[in-house]
């Protein structure tokens, strides 16, 4: 039988949720080997997150089986108050499992989704949210620009060109080291970045006077959750590789996906190493060994065994 009553009954009030969700998916499985740096590179992204997010939100955390360390981070970050929503999950959901988990849960109106990777510069959040209220049915906004498959975009430009309101631009309007950046950052060769600077190009839009490039990415976006819930749920059989699953099915649904015109995130990938400048030659004191590993075909054929290992014992 019940003893007393329930203290909760007596609570006249509740806290409620921002309007903004911030959402970060974080996997470091261990400190080794392609994730030796990775739980500073999550330091670095929590960070920049803390320290340039001046909009009102919540922030959330789902943790896709992350080891200890990193764990234990993320929870103390929660006992200081810097993490309203901590999600730990035993196992790797895949992305698509954890969008489903992390995407539903989220409690804010507008989601603002970001891969563990990136690190945020001032403004990125204020700014993407006026690009996702100007710009009608949009479906996601990514804070830095880059170019992406024009067959991922089509809804955008087709909207662009039949609205009298609108303005459509080509060019080439992402400065070359902004582009170069964010490229090496993938692990692109250079040569490879500058023939694909040169032979393609920016879409840029002008709408009620703001601007915005075609085109977004599902590694970091701004979207209504609304919006997103209509895509849900994600079915994927593999933890990566079809995450550009969401990237389509918005354009085909008819939704904009737009970037901001200047740089206001950046991805960092696996290292906190800074992106080597434009034109730095290599010491000549090089050993035999390092320049055998460096040589392209050798390099891409030993990653690939690499990743098939990681593959046989993570990808369960």
């Amino acid at each position: 039988m019940r003893q007393g009553q329930n203290p909760a009954k007596f609570i006249s009030h509740v806290a409620r949720p921002q309007r903004v969700t911030v959402a970060v998916l974080s996997y470091v499985p261990f400190l080794a080997g392609f994730h030796r740096h990775s739980l500073e590179v999550l330091q670095a992204c929590m960070e920049s997150l803390w320290q340039h997010t001046v909009v009102e939100h919540d922030l959330l955390v789902f943790d896709n089986g992350s080891c200890q360390e990193t764990v234990d981070y993320l929870r103390q970050a929660q006992a200081a108050g810097r993490i309203q929503f901590l999600l730990l999950s035993e196992k790797n959901l895949g992305k698509g499992g954890a969008w489903n988990v992390m995407l539903a849960a989220a409690p804010g109106e507008v989601i603002a989704y970001t891969d563990s990777d990136a690190r945020f510069y001032p403004g990125w959040l204020s700014q993407s949210v006026q690009l996702l209220e100007t710009f009608p049915r949009v479906g996601m906004v990514t804070g830095r620009p880059f170019r992406t498959p024009p067959e991922l975009y089509q809804a955008t430009v087709d909207w662009a060109q039949s609205d009298p309101e609108a303005d459509v631009e080509r060019g080439q309007f992402i400065p070359w080291p902004v582009f170069r950046e964010f490229d090496l950052s993938l692990g692109q060769e250079e040569s490879e970045i500058r023939q694909r600077f040169e032979s393609t190009e920016d879409v840029r839009l002008t709408f009620r006077g703001r601007q915005a490039m075609a085109g977004a990415s599902h590694y970091q976006f701004v979207a209504y959750k609304q919006v997103l819930q209509q895509f849900l749920p994600f079915e994927m059989d593999r933890p990566m590789g079809q995450v550009r699953d969401l990237d389509r099915r918005m354009d085909q649904a008819g939704y904009l996906r737009l970037m901001t015109v200047a740089p206001l995130m950046n991805n960092l990938s696996n290292t906190l190493k800074p992106i080597p400048q434009a034109g730095t030659i290599e010491p000549a004191e090089r050993s035999l060994a390092r320049r055998v590993l460096e040589n392209r075909w050798i390099k891409r054929g030993l990653l690939k065994i690499y990743d098939t290992i990681f593959r046989a014992y993570f990808n369960r």
